[in-house]
């Protein structure tokens, strides 16, 4: 039974050992739980529901009060600046002082602040400069309150009651006020406060408000004097009074007393019956709005307190068992995966020869049984390089000793090589040439192969014939070239350009390695990775994130109850559940960071969305992202490939274009024709990239790999307008290719 357990998967073992404890601690917890019910319930959550919605009459308030504030603080601040250029330009010798004063007073003038806000002047002194008023322009006002506080602080924000001449009462009124000191003038942007309500932004407070519940289903909602609905889980936007399915009774009842308490009973649309509900509501008059907390009776008389004060108990003990259980299981897992790191050091040292013993079948098994097989791998490549290194020198020795051996050592060399001459027509090709591409020497002398290179790969072979007709060789350059048979066959190019006798150039010779084993092996690799990263995330996901959301629960029953009984460890659970909170959120970016298309996104569209939220929150940079919904990227490898070179290419402009606007495009091109194909563009008007700048090229680097790997052709350009990167992958390679990892 021990081996068997041992050999199960770990998220079986998990499962079933919380499984067990979970069983026997709910056993113990019904044992011991009975009925209890408060009898002074109903006064409590009177008290919270009004204790609410006084803080939900102040966040509306405090709302206002930064909008207002912010606002007439940036008028003012705006038109102080206005008036500083006129000032230097008159200071420059461009226009008189005079001319200056008279600009800056007639931009002022121009501007007004909702329906009857304005803008005016006053110096130190408290005399009116400019003012909409020509009657008050000139006068002198510092007799006034509030003009004595603004001569005194000349700089900040004011509120203060004014009335009007045609006026009976004084009404509140607010001004933010800047001091240009060159011309002693306090530029103050005043508006009534009655006025505010237009400048309120109800979604810097409704998320707040929406996030209060009561109960199971209890909520907080904001109304208006004529019942249209402001803030409301379900009817937001609704007329109260219009709605014949509403009962409209209570809430006239509400607007007409405005303060208070009410019980009545309501059926929220989707909800199956009515239910007697019970509502603490205020009023504020200035924007004539009623705020409500309300919460339902029938949940108000649940019996929780005992449920809490046992659950807390049943919860400490199985935080006892789960923590010894949890121990004992991760020992299986870390002890496997230290002797692998073990190993590890041992092959960082040269040794090819280290395997580790499998013991059991589960995922550290089959971890082991990866290991050993890719040291297997790893020895015969490193056997192999060391072979072909051998033989490499053996030929290089050979063509300088004399040039008969030299086209011998060609002749047995297991790599296809080719010998151009200063035209590009083949001079010789070797057996292994004929061998790998099917083509023998008759053929081929005297004639070009641009048959021989695929359509989308002469841009970089353009640039690999330059590089060597200048004198540079090219090394390991992974492409592809056709074969006879018109399939394609993956290889590694290295060459050189070929000189005479006399030192002249001769033409090139190109070797071309077979690598499409090893390329399938590479991706059979990463598809391996890639599936043990999805279950990994899967997991994490699934498995973990639901637990921890279920301690924060806990967490927060534990809050409550210490709240209730105001325990100052009320606090430590509060402290607890935000920090269960902050590693739920953590779980979930280690998921979507292992799997960031197939679990957390749910396809390659929706991940790209991704991208442009996580960014969004840089100042000054706009996004734009269009995916069209009939892409379909078959293979999630490929999709996670493709995520990954989009973010880092948004992740590069964001930091080095100094754009104002990025674009990520993901388009099908030419549907339903066999040259069908997935175009990803991303796209910045930014300075360009430049290549001068030290370390830059490695992004740009890995985003091209990514590329080669999931065979998608990678293309940039680049100027002081703005880059562009295109990754273009055939729809006929992403169905093939999925089958040779398989």
């Amino acid at each position: 039974m021990y081996h068997r357990f041992n050999s199960l998967e770990i998220r079986f073992k998990f499962l079933i050992s919380f499984a067990i404890i979970f069983f026997l601690s709910m056993l113990f917890c019904n044992f011991f739980i009975y009925v209890y019910v408060r009898d002074n319930i109903e006064e409590q959550i009177e008290s919270e529901l009004t204790n609410t919605t006084r803080m939900i009459y102040n966040m509306v308030n405090t709302s206002v009060n930064v909008s207002i504030k912010n606002h007439l603080r940036a008028v003012a601040e705006k038109n102080l600046d206005i008036v500083r250029r006129l000032y230097e330009k008159a200071k420059a010798g461009e226009i008189s002082e005079e001319e200056a004063q008279k600009r800056a007073a007639d931009v002022v003038l121009s501007q007004t602040i909702g329906s009857s806000g304005y803008l005016y002047c006053l110096d130190s002194q408290g005399k009116v400069t400019v003012h909409p008023s020509t009657t008050l322009s000139g006068t002198n006002v510092a007799d006034f309150e509030f003009v004595k506080q603004m001569t005194t602080v000349r700089q900040g924000y004011l509120e203060y009651d004014w009335k009007n001449p045609e006026e009976t009462l004084a009404r509140p009124k607010a001004l933010y006020m800047s001091y240009f000191e060159p011309w002693d003038w306090i530029i103050s942007a005043s508006a009534y406060r009655s006025e505010f309500i237009t400048l309120v932004n109800v979604e810097d407070f409704r998320s707040s408000i929406m996030s209060l519940k009561f109960g199971e289903s209890g909520y907080a909602y904001v109304i208006d004097k004529d019942a249209n609905v402001i803030i409301h889980p379900v009817l937001q936007g609704v007329n109260i009074f219009e709605a014949e399915e509403l009962p409209s009774e209570q809430m006239a009842d509400i607007l007409a007393r405005k303060r208070g308490k009410a019980v009545y009973y309501w059926k929220n649309p989707g909800e199956p019956k009515i239910r007697q509900k019970l509502v603490m509501f205020d009023y504020i008059p200035e924007y004539q709005w009623i705020v409500a907390s309300s919460s339902y009776l029938d949940e108000l008389y649940k019996p929780l307190s005992t449920i809490r004060n046992m659950i807390l108990s049943i919860s400490v003990l199985f935080f006892g068992i789960m923590l010894i259980t949890t121990i004992g299981i991760s020992r299986t897992i870390t002890t496997p995966l230290r002797e692998l790191m073990a190993r590890f050091n041992t092959v960082t040292a040269g040794d090819y020869s280290a395997r580790m013993k499998s013991r059991f079948d589960d995922e550290v098994g089959q971890l082991t049984r990866y290991f050993n097989r890719f040291m297997d791998q790893l020895e015969n490549t490193h056997k192999n390089l060391q072979d072909q290194i051998r033989v490499r020198h053996i030929v290089e020795q050979a063509r300088k000793e004399s040039q008969e051996r030299y086209f011998l050592l060609m002749e047995a060399a297991p790599d296809p090589i080719v010998n151009y001459d200063v035209e590009g027509r083949v001079i010789y090709i070797n057996p292994a040439f004929t061998r790998v591409f099917g083509w023998d020497l008759e053929e081929v002398t005297g004639r070009k192969m641009d048959h021989f290179v695929p359509e989308n790969h002469w841009a970089e072979t353009r640039e690999m014939i330059r590089l060597v007709s200048c004198g540079d060789g090219i090394f390991n350059v992974e492409t592809r070239r056709y074969s006879k048979q018109g399939s394609l066959v993956d290889v590694s190019i290295s060459g050189a350009a070929a000189q005479d006798s006399q030192g002249d150039p001769a033409g090139s010779i190109i070797i071309l390695r077979d690598i499409t084993r090893s390329k399938d092996l590479e991706k059979q690799l990463m598809q391996a990775g890639d599936r043990e990263r999805l279950n990994i995330g899967q997991d994490l996901h699934d498995d973990l994130c639901p637990h921890l959301i279920g301690v924060a629960g806990l967490a927060a029953v534990l809050k409550t109850d210490l709240q209730g009984r105001q325990e100052p460890s009320a606090g430590l659970a509060e402290k607890i559940g935000e920090l269960m909170e902050d590693a739920v959120e953590k779980t979930r970016q280690l998921a979507r960071g292992l799997c960031p298309v197939h679990l957390v996104a749910h396809g390659l569209q929706n991940a790209l969305e991704d991208i442009v939220t996580g960014f969004a929150y840089h100042p000054g940079v706009r996004f734009e992202c269009k995916a069209d919904p009939d892409v379909d990227v078959l293979d999630n490898s490929r999709a996670t490939h493709l995520f990954h070179i989009a973010r880092e290419a948004v992740n590069n402009a964001v930091k080095h274009s100094k754009a104002g606007l990025i674009r990520i495009s993901l388009q099908v091109e030419n549907k339903g024709t066999a040259s069908e194909r997935i175009h990803l563009k991303i796209q910045d008007n930014g300075q360009g990239i430049d290549w001068n700048r030290k370390g830059n090229g490695i992004g740009l680097r890995i985003m091209e790999y990514r590329a080669k790997i999931i065979d998608a052709q990678f293309n940039m350009d680049t100027d002081a307008r703005g880059t562009k990167i295109h990754i273009c992958l055939d729809q006929a390679v992403q169905e093939i290719i999925p089958a040779i990892g398989g």
